[in-house]
């Protein structure tokens, strides 16, 4: 019974959800082809990729999938979730594969030949490209385009191969399939593109003209951006004062406290090539550079304010758990059979990780890595500290 179980991984942020992601989760069950097909997303906590805190508790992004086609929601630790795009790839694929249940992989592609990037995937940075363009002053994704295209042997157009490779979620599509093969996953992988005018940039954009602290004003900005069983799960959270949108311009003077205390701050992760002088030197000013992209020095930021070193970073390269978000009743089937398949412990409380797995001692660092980052983030929105002890996994019927 479970050989015939098609379960879709998708990795995303849901930062928030949108219409993009209910089109994603569409196209992938079509794909699939399978109408009983259950989709599982491995999605960021508190921080995201680019390293800013998401614009609602991951619980609530939790709910506004799982209402939208999501039937299981895990979550990827901080330490990969806040990343650059490699060690975030390779977290959420390896999270789906120890799963034990995960039979095929969806993600969104910006470029107009998704099959170049599975041809692309074929070919190993050159690292002395690499090197000399990142002193050149170039950022690490253009320098890395630079270092792929230097060892690419194929016959597509060089020019091509750059456009592609400049967009953002298709140097993320890259390491999704970097991963996917290098772990010998087995994952049937698909490649929708993404349409126009659906993302999170143009959510967020919009939500940049409401005013923050007003229920209606953030109502009238995204209605009509997001889907409204969304927006409704939002709205109704910030209604009943479950949080707020995340104070930034809080979290920065604290960053600017935090630097006063600390008078090295170069053993936190990504703080690598002077960035840690660069900071210090202009914290007050626009932080906007070519050489470090903004992407960069937000994670290097949120490792400083979680105190997460470059060597934790370096030595600790696997997920160490499977942390239960929520489900749906398609959903929970499927955690029944994950439970005898899971080649990681699954977390469906914190005193799982705490007491139940005690003695593990990677896991338990790991967990309190997560633990610390939700608390960080529930002072910039209103939450109660700790509030992660009070909430259980969602459950939709």
């Amino acid at each position: 019974m479970f050989i015939s179980m098609r379960v879709i991984g998708i990795v995303a942020e849901f930062n928030p959800f949108h219409k993009g992601h209910e089109y994603l989760i569409e196209e992938a069950k079509r794909l699939v082809g399978d109408p009983r097909a259950v989709v599982m997303t491995v999605m960021s906590g508190p921080f995201t990729q680019r390293g800013s805190m998401a614009v609602s508790p991951k619980h609530v992004r939790a709910k506004e999938a799982l209402i939208s086609g999501v039937d299981v929601a895990i979550e990827l630790p901080f330490t990969f979730a806040c990343a650059p795009s490699e060690r975030f790839a390779s977290g959420a694929v390896e999270l789906l594969y120890r799963t034990g249940v995960v039979t095929d992989i969806a993600f969104g592609v910006d470029c107009k030949d998704p099959s170049l990037l599975m041809e692309l995937s074929e070919t190993e940075p050159d690292e002395s490209v690499l090197k000399e363009a990142l002193a050149k002053g170039k950022s690490y994704p253009s320098a890395r385009a630079d270092a792929i295209i230097a060892n690419y042997n194929g016959e597509a157009d060089k020019d091509l191969i750059a456009d592609t490779l400049r967009q953002p979620n298709s140097i993320l599509a890259l390491d999704y399939i970097r991963a996917v093969k290098r772990m010998n996953t087995g994952f049937k992988i698909h490649m929708i593109r993404r349409m126009p005018g659906m993302s999170a940039t143009l959510a967020r954009e919009a939500l940049d003209t409401a005013d923050r602290g007003s229920v209606s004003s953030v109502a009238n900005a995204l209605n009509g951006v997001i889907p409204d069983k969304a927006l409704s799960v939002m709205l109704s959270a910030m209604s009943h004062k479950d949080f707020k949108i995340p104070d930034h311009e809080q979290y920065m003077e604290d960053v600017k406290i935090q630097l006063r205390r600390s008078e090295d701050i170069s053993s936190y992760a990504y703080m690598t090539d002077g960035l840690d002088g660069f900071i210090r030197n202009n914290i007050d000013k626009d932080l906007q550079t070519k050489h470090f992209t903004m992407p960069r020095i937000r994670r290097a930021v949120a490792s400083l304010m979680t105190g997460q070193t470059a060597s934790y970073v370096d030595e600790e390269k696997h997920v160490q758990y499977i942390r239960v978000l929520g489900f749906s009743n398609e959903g929970r089937y499927c955690l029944k059979i994950m439970g005898k398949c899971a080649r990681l412990p699954i977390i469906s409380n914190p005193s799982d990780a705490l007491e139940l797995y005690s003695s593990n001692q990677r896991l338990k660092k790991q967990f309190e890595s997560d633990l610390l980052a939700n608390d960080i983030y529930a002072r910039y929105a209103s939450m109660e500290s700790g509030y992660e002890w009070k909430i259980s996994p969602i459950r939709i019927k």
